[in-house]
């Protein structure tokens, strides 16, 4: 497991007895060629959780990042996803081998479908290939990424085996109670991606009030809030500064008014992303 120094994210703990770092750094979009920078500047400031994927096509560059950083291996919590044209069992187990190989590792501590992409019908035969990872040892714990209700209702009836983690669009214009409610029910930690609303939120007025009365950006407020709403959070960033900044989160609390405050933010017509119905 994953053990925290003493200026690192807190943990959360995961229904399978394991734990993941609450803060960490997701590399969407990161260029393949600057991967490996971007992550080995973010293990230097003290990151422990490195979220990639498949379908972000840099998966090598995240695996070049580990090695140069010269942080042990069993000291990162690494994830990574399922692409949707690889879903079903034994595609899903190939897939797995594949991501493996590109990163250079033979496991990861979490591994995710990335969408349900329900069109294609096939996620419940991955989910299954998922359980068969975990109970080999490769994935060390299993989950879900983008996943509604609905979605997590069948896996888990179909195989008893509840998903670990669900990771999904969440940030304070967008907060999915119902949900994360849902996830608490049933021991699935909820992990936001797009967490600053793609940047868009670090300019509204209320965060950056909020903020600034702690002495903090409006950044580092919203991922107070996130940390403070018991969900796992992983902006995004290649600056080294903004590494930093983004993990300056652990010496300031959110108070009522202020919880109060960015709950009055939340829209549910506020998705940024692409909707889980229609992504396939």
């Amino acid at each position: 497991m994953v053990q925290p120094a003493s200026d690192a994210s807190p943990l959360l703990p995961l229904n399978d007895d394991s734990a993941m770092p609450q803060l960490g750094l997701g590399v969407l979009q990161i260029p393949l060629e600057a991967t490996a920078e971007v992550v080995s500047d973010a293990l230097g400031a003290g990151y422990r959780l490195i979220d990639t994927a498949a379908a972000y096509r840099n998966e090598a560059g995240v695996g070049e990042g580990l090695r140069a950083s010269g942080v042990p291996r069993e000291d990162i919590f690494l994830t990574t996803k399922l692409s949707n044209e690889h879903q079903g069992y034994d595609e899903a187990l190939r897939a797995f081998d594949e991501s493996a190989e590109r990163l250079g590792v033979d496991y990861v501590d979490l591994y995710l479908i990335h969408w349900p992409a329900p069109q294609r019908g096939r996620y419940l035969d991955s989910w299954r290939a998922l359980v068969r990872l975990r109970e080999e040892g490769r994935a060390r714990s299993i989950g879900v990424s983008n996943f509604m209700i609905e979605h997590l209702r069948r896996v888990i009836a179909e195989t008893g085996v509840a998903p670990s983690v669900n990771q999904v669009e969440l940030h304070p214009g967008f907060q999915q109670s119902d949900l994360h409610a849902f996830h608490v029910g049933q021991g699935i930690v909820t992990q936001s991606w797009s967490p600053l609303g793609r940047g868009g939120l670090v300019k509204h007025p209320e965060l950056a009030r909020i903020g600034a009365r702690h002495g903090k950006t409006a950044a580092q407020a919203i991922i107070r809030w996130h940390l403070q709403s018991g969900l796992g959070v992983i902006p995004k960033t290649v600056r080294p500064e903004r590494m930093q900044e983004n993990r300056e989160v652990f010496d300031f609390a959110l108070d009522e008014a202020d919880m109060t405050a960015i709950a009055r933010l939340d829209d549910p017509a506020g998705r940024i992303g692409f909707d889980p119905l229609d992504y396939n």
